[in-house]
């Protein structure tokens, strides 16, 4: 038996190829277009993080990395083609709501991520996180998933400066012939006429083109420091999880009521992109069973948790399941070779990720504005027409990017629901956990105002 032929025998028996009517060649193929498909997130994660005070070309290292892992071994663990990397809008989270709004140091935030994944793995497998999903009805699952697509792109408008502050109507349009804008919607052009015709790397191209656009204009500038690998240490275990409970650093966070709820979101968020995104991609990959669920669940799951941990000591936000992942379904990827593929990439483009300092933000905040539109799909699952899920709904999409906290859309849209099945008398003791989950949020309500 000759090397490759050895070779082949090793893929077909760890993934069962032929058992799910797929080949080498195809896998490889799909693993290349899911990762074309979101090699995006290198540029635009360490430009949303880098607003946090953390190093741009370490972040940038720590995001490949963190893909690379958490694709191989949901690859290797479960034989699913599905990719992961640090996800959209918890990596807003983190940024704009957890270090600047609430003053939390970004070790210590990476601390709270930390502990997220491992709150996760535990309700993995104590069965926990079935109740969880269970006391949630799907029309708000829709609704976070909408009201994250608008806090990203808005975050990406005011990156361009195309929306600016006002302290009559609180935000105007900005100045569209600026350097910044311009480029910014040189971008959008780009990036969508690339994807109207299914162009698959449409983002990443859309972000160098502009990128060199900038470039040209004079608004691009090399980095002061000449390319070292000691820049990928410089977020590397240096998460503060003691900080997390206020044991260590005089500007540690103060636990209490701001620690449960900063992990509560990354732990909540981050469950509802996996079912959603596990869905759509297991559903289009044809792995669901006759009943409708996922075979292989748990490991999924886990893996998923582990993950977010490791991503955390890399120095990165929680690390998901990319919906991306159901372009390489589309070309035909049917088991975990395809992330194996990806992840491969994405560990490759690790050693020249510290050259994301380079990009500006006005290069990725079209690709924010692009992917925030495309979250809006699950909005169309809403049943407007009924009040019982049309008012929790269009509270927590509402108030999701207005307050630019996820948390306050969460917990206006839960309060709600659970308010409303109370005055129309649909409450039961089963839902005892959603309104024990209401009741928190009344309380976080009552300590905000107080503070």
């Amino acid at each position: 038996m000759t090397g490759d032929a050895a070779n082949a025998g090793m893929l077909e028996a760890r993934f069962k190829l032929s058992e799910r009517g797929t080949d080498v060649r195809t896998e490889v193929l799909a693993g290349f277009t899911t990762f074309l498909t979101m090699a995006y997130i290198v540029l635009v994660n360490p430009a949303i993080l880098g607003q946090a005070g953390l190093p741009v070309a370490s972040v940038a290292a720590a995001t490949c990395f963190a893909a690379a892992f958490a694709s191989i071994l949901m690859g290797m663990v479960a034989n699913t083609p599905l990719a992961l990397a640090p996800g959209m809008g918890l990596n807003a989270y983190f940024s704009f709501t957890v270090v600047q709004q609430m003053g939390v140091p970004w070790p210590v935030a990476l601390g709270c991520v930390f502990l997220s994944g491992l709150a996760f793995l535990i309700l993995t497998l104590t069965g926990v996180r079935q109740l969880i999903v269970s006391v949630i009805p799907q029309h708000l699952f829709a609704a976070v998933a909408g009201g994250i697509g608008l806090f990203i792109g808005f975050i990406g408008l005011k990156d361009a400066g195309i929306v600016v502050a006002n302290p009559a109507t609180f935000v105007a349009l900005g100045s569209v012939t600026e350097p910044g804008p311009a480029m910014a919607l040189f971008g959008l052009v780009v990036i969508g006429s690339l994807a109207v015709w299914n162009v698959r790397a449409a983002m990443l191209i859309g972000i160098v083109l502009t990128t060199l656009a900038g470039w040209a204009m004079g608004q691009v500038h090399a980095p002061t420091e000449p390319y070292s690998l000691s820049a990928l240490t410089a977020t590397a275990f240096k998460l503060d999880i003691p900080g997390v409970f206020g044991l260590s650093g005089e500007n540690a966070h103060r636990a209490g009521l701001g620690l449960v709820e900063i992990l509560f979101v990354f732990l909540f968020v981050d469950l509802f992109d996996n079912i959603g995104t596990l869905v759509a991609v297991t559903k289009r990959a044809g792995l669901m069973d006759a009943a409708g669920k996922i075979p292989g669940l748990n490991r999924i799951l886990m893996t998923d948790a582990v993950a977010t941990m490791v991503g955390a000591v890399a120095g990165t936000s929680t690390v998901t399941s990319y919906v991306e992942s159901a372009a390489g379904v589309q070309a035909g990827g049917r088991t975990g070779l395809t992330a194996v593929v990806c992840g491969l990439l994405f560990f490759a483009t690790m050693f020249v990720a510290p050259y994301a300092q380079l990009v500006p933000l006005a290069a990725t905040a079209p690709a924010l504005v692009v992917v925030g539109g495309l979250m809006l799909l699950p909005l169309t699952e809403v049943d407007w027409d009924d009040p019982m899920a049309a008012i929790p709904a269009f509270l927590t999409v509402a108030m999701i990017p207005l307050t630019f906290s996820i948390a306050n859309g969460l917990a206006f849209g839960i309060t709600a629901h659970a308010f409303l099945k109370l005055i129309k008398g649909q409450a039961r003791t089963s839902d005892w956990f959603l309104y024990l989950l209401a009741a928190l949020f009344v309380v976080r309500f009552m300590w905000m105002a107080a503070a």
